[in-house]
């Protein structure tokens, strides 16, 4: 198999300190950083993909009626701003260069998979995740990042419905709640997604 790592939105905003942060975010972070260092050798390719919101719609809410944290959200992930950017624990890692492509998402509206994000080839074009894989001949995908119940659940979805071989770091993972994590965690079996470890919780049991 042709194995690639997709980190779906390590970016500040959804870490401690930011708009719509998910405690452990920084601690996933810092373990995701290190996993790399550690194990880039083993993928053909690795990808990350970001929030980078323009304009979303109403996938932003204000307050009142204010965000439900099901569908619209605090303004989170601006593009070009310090919550969009990449989280500083994987500075080492972006400098080392051993992410190979950036895959931003959401411009216009809401965006939870990585396969709805894009990134600019050398020729100026735009090509989505999964034909970046495709030209890569990679048939297996391990994702990690945040959050588990929402992008990461989104992505992996969309990875196996693409026919690819999906698995799901879980110790490399936050989730927002237990209960849309567990329920996360059903789909993803339910699609065919190898899950291993145990995703970072907001609440406790």
């Amino acid at each position: 198999m042709t194995r690639a790592l997709i980190i779906v939105d390590v970016q500040n905003d959804f870490c401690e300190g930011g708009s719509l942060a998910v405690a452990g975010g920084a601690g996933v972070a810092e373990q995701i950083a290190a996993f790399v260092g550690e194990r880039r050798g083993e993928y053909t390719a690795v990808a990350a993909t970001q929030d980078w919101h323009v304009d979303p719609g109403g996938h932003f809410a204000a307050t009142p009626p204010g965000p439900d944290f099901v569908d619209t959200w605090p303004v989170h992930c601006v593009a070009g701003s310090h919550g969009a950017a990449s989280h500083p624990a994987l500075g080492e890692v972006i400098a080392a260069g051993l992410i190979d492509a950036w895959f931003t998402k959401g411009e216009h509206a809401a965006a939870y998979s990585g396969f709805e994000g894009a990134t600019d080839t050398e020729d100026g074009e735009r090509v989505g995740l999964a034909g970046w894989l495709r030209e890569r001949e990679v048939d297996s995908v391990d994702v990690v990042g945040i959050t588990t119940d929402h992008c990461v659940r989104a992505t992996a979805l969309d990875a196996a419905a693409a026919g690819l071989a999906t698995h799901v770091l879980l110790d490399l993972t936050a989730g927002v709640a237990r209960a849309t994590t567990l329920a996360a965690l059903d789909h993803l079996r339910r699609a065919g997604v190898t899950l291993t470890g145990h995703p970072v919780l907001l609440d406790p049991p």
